[in-house]
């Protein structure tokens, strides 16, 4: 793969530059250019590229267009800059001539060519069901019903004879069942399944509803979300599986149908090209602005110039540059993946976004690095989403993830993070993303993404209680036989 150096012609002073930045050392060399931080536009176009003299020389008799086409940058794609200017080198004039004319027959053959190339997917805009895979039914076909959550299970334990529910809950089909029940949180599955190279997230909604771990008693708080909030599941929304770019404009819609109700959404996904019709919903119903959000994942997700506008790789991009979000109010926290390079940092900067990668969590640990994160989600907004993608744990913990990376969060220290963080903020919604359950062998990946789901909700009925963040019951904390630990608390 070319190095990031021969694709972005940064030089090895800019690289030495921003690295005094990143470890926060004045760079004392007053040769060193500044930290360079992209344009919006210019962020992964190629970077003109400067020919060494004795290169220059080895071009004498060429023509200028190759030449031109050189310095342009574009070579980066195909070939890294030493191995570049080392063929060049060596080359005899018609050996570097035929060298070059390969590259720009290739570099014709990857840009869009009007008139080659289709611009656009078309759509059969005279199908009588163009949009049958959306259209809600009607409530006069179905039987009268006082409006209101509807309970699925057949005995009073709750357990099996019934319908399988997100945490055991009733169903909820309409805004006015969330209304007339007083609905706390109302959890959808969003199956999307396009925005992923690895799929099978379509089964993730799936899985998670018939695998335990979100109802229930949560012992460090000694709340059970069951009967603290009112829960409902509100069904799965309609996914066009033959596109991303249809189905997100649906899932916008029904997001912020929940929200309007007063309910929190929380949306069990699907791919991370959610976190972008989920993060605008909340900002249409709370004000552009006004959200802040903490995106959990090792991946920054903020791709661009990709030939799809939207897939999992690119949804913070749009939040931002759509200005549903400020760059100032996205927060990431656990990134580790290949990317970010130094100059999607610099762009990252450049829009003000903070971010807490794994490296910084293993200089300073998890609790200052979270108290870092939820102050500067408070900073100027009061509305916080919180979009978990789960392959921001450990693949010991979650194999059935499509982009699995090591070194991640554990269980034990994810599970009281979205904890505290739930019952210390005002909650826009939650998405829980990337959960592709037949990419593992076992059951961890949904029990595990269950047993976050029950984290939040515990958090969000203590902030409802009103006890305070960190809150652990006494029972939990201590056998209550001695004093051993000294004073309870």
């Amino acid at each position: 793969m070319p190095s990031m150096t021969a694709i972005t012609g940064w030089s090895m002073a800019g690289i030495a530059a921003i690295g005094a930045v990143v470890a926060g050392t004045p760079d004392r060399n007053a040769g060193t250019p500044a930290m360079q931080t992209p344009l919006e536009d210019d962020m992964g176009r190629p970077k003109p590229l400067e020919l060494p003299k004795d290169v220059e020389a080895k071009l004498t008799g060429v023509d200028q267009a190759k030449i031109d086409f050189l310095k342009s940058g574009v070579t980066g794609r195909y070939v890294e800059k030493d191995a570049l200017f080392d063929r060049i080198r060596k080359g005899k004039p018609e050996e570097i001539s035929a060298y070059i004319d390969a590259m720009q027959a290739l570099h014709a053959q990857v840009e869009y060519k009007a008139g080659r190339d289709l611009a656009a997917i078309p759509l059969d805009t005279k199908s009588p069901w163009f949009n049958d895979w959306k259209a809600k039914r009607s409530g006069a076909l179905d039987p009268k019903r006082a409006a209101g959550p509807i309970e699925l299970t057949r005995y009073v334990g709750g357990w099996g004879g019934g319908f399988a529910t997100f945490a055991g809950a009733p169903v909820a089909m309409t805004p006015e069942d969330l209304k007339a029940g007083k609905v706390d949180v109302a959890i959808v599955g969003a199956p999307l399944d396009m925005g992923s190279g690895w799929r099978n997230a379509i089964d993730g909604p799936r899985a998670m509803r018939m695998t335990g771990g979100a109802a229930g008693n949560d012992m460090y708080s000694m709340i059970n979300p069951n009967a603290a909030l009112k829960i409902v599941d509100y069904g799965d929304i309609a996914i066009d599986q033959n596109s991303t770019e249809r189905s997100v404009d649906h899932v916008r819609e029904m997001v912020a149908e929940i929200a309007k109700t007063g309910a929190i959404p929380i949306v069990i996904g699907g791919d991370h090209s959610l976190e972008y019709p989920n993060v605008a919903a909340a900002a249409d119903v709370h004000g552009k602005g006004n959200v802040s959000v903490i995106h959990f994942d090792s991946h920054y997700d903020i791709g661009r110039g990709r030939v799809h506008l939207l897939d999992h790789g690119q949804p913070v991009y749009r939040v931002i540059s759509e200005g549903h979000v400020r760059g100032s109010d996205y927060i990431q926290v656990g990134l580790r993946a290949r990317g970010p390079d130094l100059e999607t940092f610099g762009w990252m900067r450049n829009k003000g976004m903070r971010y807490h990668t794994m490296v910084e969590v293993e200089k300073w640990g998890w609790d200052k690095v979270m108290a870092r994160a939820l102050k500067e989600a408070r900073e100027k907004t009061k509305k916080l989403w919180i979009s978990f993608d789960v392959d921001v744990l450990d693949p010991a913990f979650m194999p059935g993830t499509g982009t699995p990376v090591p070194g991640g969060l554990t269980m034990r220290e994810a599970q009281p993070i979205m904890r505290n963080l739930c019952a210390q903020n005002d909650i826009a919604g939650i998405d829980i993303v990337e959960v592709a359950p037949y990419l593992d062998t076992s059951y961890k990946t949904a029990l595990n993404s269950n047993f976050l789901l029950n984290a939040c909700l515990a958090g969000i009925a203590m902030r409802k209680k009103g006890l305070k963040p960190g809150y652990l019951n006494p029972v939990s904390v201590d056998h209550g036989l001695d004093a051993y630990y000294g004073k309870k608390n």
